[in-house]
């Protein structure tokens, strides 16, 4: 993936940043990143662009044209200018893992450093992590709906310009699809790459059954063929039986591509025809603006089809829009170099942010499986600990009356690690195999009632006692200035 410039920000933020340089505000700061709602009305989502953001966070700097075009604005003096010029990120990031299954409302990066330095990475960081967990967590969902089938992402002429197909791509296999017809995505992150044949190569071909042995003779091993350029019963799948009947002479198979009509009708009949000529082996995909809610309607009713070709729905969220990921101050130095915890007050209640340095834990039962993740004051003296064995009442992160008490029998792992300190990498990324792994491993902790795509259970996102009361006194202490 290319360097973004540090122009790549919102011109708030380098507004607010000369505030801060020339009022001398630039002292540490906590900002922390979580989202608000469950995108696709969802039970989980999947945290992605991970290895992106730190990788551009390395980068993130100011060119001499990019000072010049901000010496242009009339809006930045020229010593903020010079301090520009010599910006680097110096602080440090806490990070879940890639891959990890996340809820709305918990932290799932924590950014410290300079005011300045926090704030102007806020747009490149929420720009790269909204649409890449979007993107993946229609992926995982889209698999789920398969019955873990055979995912092929084919968004590339679909997505929002080249690197929102390059994130797509990259966001799609890290949720779990098993290739991508996007060669640069193959390329650039080690995807395989999967494709079959457009109508075109068909058209292009004096009949039907000449272009499916064209293809055969060039890629002999597993070639699929487009049936449904002319009529798929009448015409494409009884010349792909005609090829394909050479071919298993030969002792190779071949698969068919389904791009119109009714997929489960027309599924069932080319089944019956390859069965019935003795292909039992051969392979049926489809296409054409597939979505979840399709996917598994076909899996529900058994549809014979092996692989499946996800494009438009899959690479720009579909019905989904954006992912709502916010990026949020959560701590602020005092004069004596303390931490002091603020929270954003709002009308709306799901707007009113969890002050404090936090620390996220997942709760699990004796089984491994996913119970509650639960939001703790991660004060660096005296840090608010999730330990086994022990009883705890654990809060709606409201701060209201909803609680439950729970007997830690289990484990309790904290999900935010230190990822880069001083502005370094602290360990090489791991790879995408890694975090697709991941991907599949967090979502077997959970109970199918969190994973199903209808009314999908609520997970528990809690607080503890100790951060429900910073919370509260942060509160009355806001009233009382009213």
């Amino acid at each position: 993936m290319s360097t973004a410039s540090a122009l790549f920000s919102d011109f708030y933020a380098l507004t607010m940043a000369q505030g801060y340089w020339k009022n001398n505000m630039n002292r540490q700061a906590v900002f922390e990143m979580f989202f608000r709602r469950q995108p696709f009305e969802g039970g989980f989502s999947v945290f992605a662009g991970l290895g992106t953001l730190l990788e551009q966070i390395q980068n993130f700097s100011f060119s001499s044209e990019d000072i010049t075009y901000l010496q242009g604005l009339g809006c930045f003096e020229e010593p903020f200018l010079k301090y520009l010029q010599d910006f680097r990120f110096t602080g440090s990031v806490w990070a879940m893992d890639e891959g990890t299954v996340i809820f709305p409302q918990e932290p799932l990066i924590r950014i410290v450093g300079r005011l300045i330095e926090c704030q102007l990475i806020e747009g490149m960081l929420l720009n790269i992590i909204n649409f890449q967990s979007l993107i993946a967590t229609k992926t995982a969902r889209t698999v789920l709906a398969s019955g873990n089938g055979s995912i092929m992402e084919f968004g590339l002429r679909r997505a929002q310009g080249f690197d929102g197909a390059m994130s797509a791509s990259r966001a799609a296999f890290i949720g779990g699809a098993a290739g991508t017809s996007n060669v640069l995505a193959g390329k650039e992150f080690g995807i395989p790459v999967m494709g079959t044949m457009a109508h075109s190569w068909v058209m292009a071909h004096p009949s039907e059954e000449a272009a499916f042995q064209a293809y055969a003779d060039l890629y002999p091993q597993h070639p699929v063929f487009l049936i449904d350029t002319y009529d798929t019963l009448k015409s494409g799948a009884p010349n792909a039986v005609k090829v394909g009947k050479r071919l298993a002479a030969e002792g190779k198979n071949f698969g068919v591509r389904l791009d119109s009509g009714d997929i489960h009708y027309l599924s069932v009949e080319v089944r019956k025809l390859f069965d019935a000529a003795g292909l039992t082996k051969a392979t049926i995909a489809v296409s054409n603006d597939l979505d979840e809610t399709i996917i598994q309607a076909l899996t529900d009713q058994a549809a014979p089809i092996n692989s499946w070709g996800v494009g438009t729905q899959m690479v720009t969220g579909g019905v989904e829009a954006a992912f709502t990921g916010v990026y949020k101050l959560t701590a602020r130095e005092d004069g004596q170099g303390k931490f002091q915890p603020v929270m954003k007050f709002s009308d709306n209640p799901d707007k009113t942010t969890t002050p404090a340095v936090k620390q996220v834990w997942r709760i699990k039962d004796p089984q491994g499986m996913a119970v509650a993740d639960v939001l703790s004051v991660d004060d660096p003296v005296n840090p608010d600990t999730l330990e086994k064995g022990g009883q705890y009442i654990l809060w709606h992160t409201s701060g209201d009356y909803r609680h439950f008490a729970h007997t830690l029998e289990g484990t309790a792992e904290p999900l935010l690690k230190l990822r880069m300190d001083q502005g370094r990498l602290l360990a090489p990324n791991p790879s995408l195999e890694e975090i697709r792994s991941l991907v599949r491993s967090g979502l077997a902790s959970f109970d199918a009632s969190y994973k199903r795509l209808l009314n999908p259970h609520i997970y528990k996102i809690s607080i503890t006692e100790r951060l429900r009361g910073l919370k509260r006194d942060l509160i009355k202490a806001h009233l009382g200035d009213m």
